[in-house]
């Protein structure tokens, strides 16, 4: 029994730990990150709550799949300057609608909410002062992802 109880806890560790992302963390990715190109924003998404980490919908940007909401991840995407939306989907749509202006960084939080089957992911625009404090334990969960 005491055997049994052993391996389910550590199926369990490996369960938990195969939902967050895996890559270096914030603080030591940001010195490798490129300028961004003439004309061109980034946008940054990250998600920092353990919260609903089974939950990891695709991240949609105007239409095309850039990557996936991934419990303590972030990754990054450079854009031409202009108007966007950003959607998840689970139980239901969630949607941000935002502009990106030319040598800009947005940073888009996913947060986790409870709905009536599964929880929601859905994301939120905040303020570059805020955000950077909040991704430094992010780590990268890769780039564009099909």
């Amino acid at each position: 029994m005491r055997v049994l109880s052993r391996w389910l806890f550590v199926a369990i560790i490996i369960f938990l730990a195969s939902g967050c992302a895996s890559g270096p963390k914030f603080s030591n990715f940001k010195p490798s990150i490129s300028n961004l190109a003439p004309g061109s924003g980034r946008i940054f998404m990250y998600r920092t709550s353990m919260l609903g980490f089974a939950l990891q919908p695709d991240i949609m940007l105007n239409g095309e799949k850039i990557g996936k909401s991934i419990t303590k991840g972030f990754f990054f995407i450079d854009r031409p300057a202009g108007a966007y939306e950003l959607s998840t989907t689970t139980e239901v749509d969630r949607k941000l609608s935002f502009t990106l202006g030319r040598g800009q960084t947005r940073y888009v939080k996913f947060d986790v909410s409870m709905g009536f089957f599964a929880g929601h992911v859905y994301p939120e625009l905040i303020e570059t002062t805020i955000a950077e404090k909040e991704i430094l334990e992010c780590e990268y969960a890769g780039a564009l992802i099909k």
